[in-house]
């Protein structure tokens, strides 16, 4: 009979771990990144606004793959990184971190975008009228005035990343205590036959999607649009 008692905690924490770390990182990059093009008009901007959205369209062992070889140690990037500041990505936590950012910067940067696109120009424009900074007119008047937008960027990017498989299995491989998130443990699992086990933690996983997206859609679900555009 399945119980929690027999779950396997360890990959749970790190995917938590692993969501908590990059929803931070991708947080702090996706702001400015919002700002920039939602305002914006760079020629430069169409072909950035592609380059955030390819994540969407392109399966995540795409991405993966292409990661893998600029991270390893046998290519010109990874070995400067090995040789320069002795840091391997591959086959790590900190590897895992930086491609699910890769992996799940529109799920930040399309909320955001489109929470700044709705605010009225009058609050841009008149804290410009005041001579009040970039910096000040976004941490002050934008962002406090578009928190549903900023939430469900932060929720959603979070959501994302606890149901990585592809990039985390390209990047990390299945290392216990590092690389192994739930996705990769229920993945092994099924390969062992331990259906019970991948169960448990699959039903788990569900439980927390399902609570995440019931509550973009019922208090967020004006900048669910985002995330597509």
């Amino acid at each position: 009979m399945l119980s929690l008692s027999s779950v396997n905690w360890d990959p749970l924490f790190l995917t938590f771990k692993l969501a908590l770390v990059t929803t931070l990182v991708l947080l702090l990059v996706g702001i400015p990144l919002g700002y920039w093009l939602a305002y914006s008009r760079s020629r430069l901007k169409p072909l950035l606004a592609v380059l955030v959205s390819m994540p969407l369209v392109l399966p995540p062992t795409v991405i993966g793959f292409y990661l893998l070889l600029a991270f390893s140690p046998n290519n010109a990037f990874g070995a400067w990184l090995e040789q320069t500041f002795d840091l391997r990505l591959v086959f790590s936590f900190t590897g895992l971190v930086i491609a699910s950012v890769i992996y799940g910067i529109p799920f930040m940067v399309h909320p955001i975008q489109s929470g700044l696109r709705g605010l009225p120009p009058a609050y841009k424009e008149s804290a410009q009228l005041m001579g009040r900074s970039r910096f000040s007119i976004l941490t002050r008047v934008l962002l406090p005035n578009m928190k549903p937008a900023l939430l469900s960027g932060i929720v959603l990017s979070f959501a994302h990343t606890l149901g990585e498989f592809g990039v985390v299995l390209m990047i990390g491989g299945s290392i216990p205590g590092e690389t192994r998130v739930a996705s990769i443990a229920i993945y092994d699992e099924v390969e062992r036959l331990n259906f019970g086990q991948a169960h448990l933690l699959s039903l788990i996983l569900f439980a927390i999607a399902f609570v995440i997206l019931l509550w973009v859609y019922t208090r967020g679900s004006k900048n669910w649009k985002g995330v597509v555009g």
